[in-house]
């Protein structure tokens, strides 16, 4: 059993009189919050900084091999970046990859071929090629050896010097071999790749076959080959992660600077009015699911004519082209027609259990901004200022946190190495350089991924996840500990109580807890990680229809999931309650956590029926500013600079979604103010009243009379029933 905590967290009379003389001044009490503390859980302090010293190396290695270009634009025949000013030759603004010759797509779309699209013969252009309705049109590799033209002035002339071919160079080209290709076939922008359409212009194929050009195959199967490459699973991740490093701006505003915004507003509201505020959360809320869901219908085409399109640029109203990301965002609109349906009959069920959240959070609120008194008017103040102002210090470490993250996650998502295939089959080019038709060297070039790429990835991302924990609990735990100097201090003038007790919190937190804080972020940054893990492998299953046939494997398969579930949940409660024991009493996170469960446990009704209903009212709450965020990413991603030409996102999801998330964690920090004072005051207020034979001595009478145990219990179970 642990022994009674007032000498720990605050001043009362106790059996001996020892706190009864620390107050008279005849005693050397501990004061408020115990000083003569040490360090804790030194040795995750350490893992920590070694993780941190690692995630250094391994954004230096995405910062080395990558190029985000590559997220985004294919490679040409050189395995040069479509785009990248830093080629050899510069291709700045020649963004679009063209396949130069028809005959090697529609070869790699034969089962028996063994031809691969990817050793197909490919060039970087400025605009895709259109077939002449009277005359043929060329489109030629890149000028260099005895063609002597520049960059400019090949894109001057349409990618066209057929006229300045020697008698060697036109045979070549009539073979298909280059260094110049016929435009028989139309083609629009999908993605950024010329996909063709497959109706040669008659024109055009008449002109070939005049000038003795070899066989043209007219198969659909050109068409399809180049549709399923660009729709390729990876080539759709590379997409959405392009489409997040294109809407930075986005993400600056609504990820950053409007959840900073609206979460200021919301504290302040929620201080001003604290009756009305669960009302305008719940109502709130709703308007804005729902609206976010309209916003998935347009994009998904089932309300009006705005559904996201593959095309960049103009389109053949005669030519309809598919795209995976419609599908998924179809999918994710029906996902969050089903959450706005339950979310909005919850909060109509929830109506009665409001009625408690609002006294609840004025109780607490009301002993918050207003417990002092005259006496100490100017530090409630003050401390009311820093409660408010103290989260705008994580929330400015957490965003140049994320400058780096982002960026090294894109470099590491594109650190590939470019290499040369390597393959047999007949891919004859004529080289300018070396003048000859060349069949040695002419096989395409791919990105090559390695394995320990893809561990990069994953360390990285769980390395984000566990920074974003480990400041999140770092700014609740500076909040812990300065709530309860002033519960504990019951409004007394102390020098024990700094003018500004949130850097005093922040002080003993740096010196002492940071360890602690470390394993706690830790233990719930891991069981996230299995728990996503677990759910992927869940989903591969389904789709490849490998689940559990028989009913004892779907049970545990069911049950397993509920478990990783409920261990989610109680790992995050505890935590939370574990950084408000290690900002008051300054011990290690696992006895810290002891101590806090014995008391939840304790008081297992007070809590369970009060608390519950009100973190639900501030969940609700940082919702309400996360799908604002995404709401404003809607409208601005909607504007013509993200509709066309190479600003183009390929589609909202991932854009949206990380605003979200932002958002969200923006809202963490700020609202962990209320949420983690209320926390603070509730587990004081047990503490006190265990501490004093059911009565809290340090309690104001307002909370008093919402928490104690004969009225409010009373209330709670007799309440709705008497009614």
């Amino acid at each position: 059993m642990r022994g009674p905590l007032g000498a720990v967290i605050g001043r009362y009379p106790s059996s001996d009189g020892t706190a009864q003389m620390a107050r008279n001044g005849n005693g050397n009490g501990n004061g408020i919050i115990r000083h003569n503390r040490k360090c804790r859980d030194v040795v995750f302090l350490v893992i920590f900084i070694a993780f941190w010293i690692a995630m250094i190396v391994n954004s230096s290695f995405g910062f080395n091999k990558g190029n985000p270009l590559r997220l985004t634009y294919g490679l040409d025949y050189k395995g040069n970046v479509c785009g990248d000013k830093h080629a050899n030759p510069g291709l700045r603004q020649l963004e679009l990859r063209y396949w130069l010759n028809p005959n090697q797509v529609y070869q790699s779309g034969l089962k028996d071929s063994g031809f691969e699209l990817a050793n197909a013969r490919s060039i970087c252009l400025l605009d895709c090629p259109i077939p002449s309705d009277d005359a043929l049109n060329w489109v030629c590799d890149y000028p260099e050896g005895d063609i002597r033209l520049s960059m400019d002035d090949w894109i001057d002339r349409n990618y066209d010097y057929f006229e300045f071919l020697t008698p060697e160079m036109r045979n070549s080209s009539l073979q298909l071999q280059g260094p110049c290709y016929p435009v028989i076939f139309p083609s629009i922008n999908v993605y950024w790749s010329c996909q063709f359409i497959a109706r040669s212009s008659n024109m055009s194929m008449k002109h070939w076959q005049q000038m003795g050009g070899v066989r043209i195959n007219e198969d659909i199967v050109i068409d399809k080959l180049i549709h399923k490459a660009i729709n390729s699973p990876s080539s759709v991740l590379k997409r959405y992660m392009a489409d997040i490093g294109k809407s930075w701006p986005v993400l600056i505003v609504c990820g950053g600077i409007l959840p900073l915004f609206l979460s200021v507003i919301w504290l302040l509201m929620i201080r001003h009015f604290v009756a009305a505020m669960p009302w305008i959360t719940v109502a709130l809320f709703n308007i804005l699911i729902i609206s976010v869901t309209m916003f998935y219908y347009l994009k998904a085409g089932w309300i009006g004519n705005d559904a996201i399109t593959p095309v960049i640029g103009p389109q053949d109203p005669y030519f309809h082209v598919s795209a995976r990301e419609l599908n998924h965002i179809r999918g994710v609109a029906v996902l969050v027609t089903f959450v706005m349906v339950v979310a909005v009959l919850t909060s109509i069920a929830i109506i009665r259990r409001i009625l408690m959240a609002t006294s609840v959070l004025k109780a607490s609120l009301i002993f918050i901004f207003f417990m002092s008194g005259e006496k100490v008017a100017a530090k409630v103040i003050g401390e009311v200022q820093a409660l408010i102002i103290f989260p705008v210090v994580p929330y400015a470490i957490l965003a140049i946190f994320y400058m780096f993250w982002f960026s090294a996650a894109f470099h590491l998502f594109s650190s590939g190495e470019v290499l040369q295939n390597n393959c047999s089959d007949n891919c004859c080019t004529y080289d300018l350089v070396s003048k000859r038709v060349n069949c040695d060297r002419c096989c395409g070039f791919s990105i090559h991924y390695t394995p320990h790429i893809g561990i990069a990835i994953l360390f990285h991302l769980f390395g984000g996840y566990w920074a974003t924990q480990f400041l999140i609990a770092c700014s609740s735990t500076v909040i812990a500990g300065s709530v309860a100097s002033y519960y504990w201090a019951r409004g007394e003038t102390s020098p024990e109580i700094p003018f500004l007790p949130v850097f005093s919190s922040m002080k003993r937190l740096i010196r002492y807890s940071l360890g602690s804080i470390a394993l706690g972020s830790l233990i719930l940054s891991f069981v996230e990680s299995i728990r996503f893990m677990l759910e992927s492998i869940r989903r591969k299953l389904k789709v490849s229809g490998t689940t559990p046939d028989n009913w004892f494997g779907k049970v545990a398969f069911h049950i397993s999931r509920f478990c990783l579930r409920c261990a989610d949940w109680t790992i995050r409660s505890v935590n939370r309650n574990a950084y408000i024991m290690i900002a008051i009493t300054g011990k290690s996170f696992c006895k810290a956590s002891a101590i806090a469960t014995e008391l939840i446990i304790n008081n297992i009704l007070r809590i369970g029926r009060v608390n519950v209903i009100g973190d639900v009212i501030l969940f609700l709450g940082k919702l309400c500013v996360s799908l604002s965020s995404a709401l404003f990413a809607f409208l601005m991603l909607d504007t013509h600079k993200y509709r066309s030409s190479h600003n183009k996102i390929s589609s909202p999801l991932f854009p949206v979604l990380v605003c979200w998330c932002l958002g969200y964690v923006v809202a963490t920090l700020f609202f962990a103010v209320v949420e983690m004072s209320i926390d603070t005051i509730i587990l004081s207020f047990c503490q006190d009243s265990e501490e004093h034979q059911g009565t809290a001595q340090y309690a104001p009478p307002l909370l008093m009379e919402t928490l104690n145990d004969q009225n409010e219990m009373q209330r709670l179970t007799q309440g709705p029933l008497s009614s």
